[in-house]
């Protein structure tokens, strides 16, 4: 009852409103983001992207039907969108795994769909599965890759794109997602 009657008054510009949701939702913004992109970005960055989810409500009150949900979509959004911009390549894009971890269940579907993603990677021949540890977990970008490997920058692009298809090739084959 109380979040409607916050989203009431923060659709009539009430600032001390805003205020309010703030105070209330801002770890749980804050847990959504951190579990949206692990450990890619400082703790600065999750701050930016949780102001920012609190001013794209500010901004799109009235479209806000129930506040926490909305709340959640938009920082898994605005989180994803911010590994986009520093990113110097694109994001890995092949799978959407759940991030809403209401229930036991999605927690389970959540664990179990991030274990076969380690599984795939881990059957990727080994200089593939380097590159794509280092681009897609340790956010390493494409020319610092190349670098460190002795490769061009065409080859490790080449070996990420190949990888992808390897690990959705896998990922359907065996129903994790699919």
């Amino acid at each position: 009852m109380l979040d409607i009657l916050l989203l009431s008054a923060v659709r009539k510009g009430k600032e001390q409103a805003l205020g309010q949701v703030i105070d209330k939702y801002a770890a749980y913004v804050c847990v959504v983001i951190r579990n949206t992109v692990g450990e890619r970005l400082t703790g600065e960055d999750i701050e930016e992207v949780a102001s920012d989810v609190f001013f794209a409500l500010w901004e799109n009150a009235y479209r806000v039907e129930k506040l926490k949900e909305w709340l959640g979509a938009t920082a898994r959004n605005k989180g994803k969108n911010k590994l986009r911009e520093i990113r110097d390549d694109m994001p890995l894009d092949i799978i959407q795994i759940s991030d809403y971890r209401d229930t036991i269940e999605d927690t389970f579907i959540m664990d179990y769909e991030q274990s076969a993603m380690k599984l795939a990677i881990f059957l990727l021949d080994s200089p593939d599965r380097e590159i794509f540890t280092k681009h897609y977990y340790n956010a390493q970008t494409v020319s610092a890759i190349a670098e460190e490997i002795g490769m061009s920058e065409a080859a490790v692009k080449q070996r990420l794109v190949r990888g992808r298809e390897k690990l959705k090739g896998f990922l359907i084959s065996q129903e994790v997602f699919g």
